[in-house]
């Protein structure tokens, strides 16, 4: 298993954070992104929403994994998520759906109000596989390696969305 943490500060407002987080697909940083669908939404009676989103991610196989195993180099992925606006907070896991004796990827990432009014990500990933043939380490590798650029990317998407939410593009309304 590989493990990975990282922690990043926004200077925005946890609100607007969590708003472009939920948007960030489609961007042109997440091309690897085929479709983003909500599968349920619900409050919970404490007043938190939580989500589930199906999306479908593409990529390529590296040229040293066997040909023929996998038939398509497209993964669904899971995404679960709680956004509790009082103690403003979102939580958030991923993971892949197939594949998964290949490689499994599970992601938590949360967003936390700062005292000074800032957002904070931390994002904790594991990679494992299950496939053996001695390509085990290979392939965990791999999969932390992707991820960390892919995450890297997805920062790039999401400070896009920002971007567009401060020059009133996509201003949210207010209600009352």
């Amino acid at each position: 298993m590989r493990f990975f943490s990282q922690s990043f500060l926004y200077d925005d407002s946890w609100s607007i954070v969590t708003l472009a987080f939920f948007l960030r697909y489609p961007n042109p940083y997440a091309s690897h992104v085929v479709s983003c669908d909500v599968i349920s939404r619900d409050l919970t009676p404490s007043g938190s929403l939580v989500t589930t989103r199906l999306i479908l991610k593409k990529g390529t196989m590296p040229r040293w994994f066997p040909k023929g195993i996998v038939s398509r180099a497209e993964s669904w992925v899971v995404e679960e998520s709680e956004v509790d606006p009082y103690g403003k907070v979102v939580k958030c896991v991923t993971k892949n759906l197939d594949h998964v004796k290949i490689m499994q990827v599970e992601e938590s990432v949360q967003f936390a109000q700062t005292t000074d009014g800032k957002t904070l990500q931390h994002t904790e990933a594991r990679v494992f596989s299950r496939f053996g043939w001695g390509l085990t380490k290979k392939i965990e590798n791999h999969g932390l390696s992707k991820f960390k650029a892919n995450m890297q990317r997805s920062r790039e998407g999401v400070s896009l969305i920002l971007t567009l939410l401060r020059q009133s593009r996509l201003q949210p309304m207010t209600l009352g």
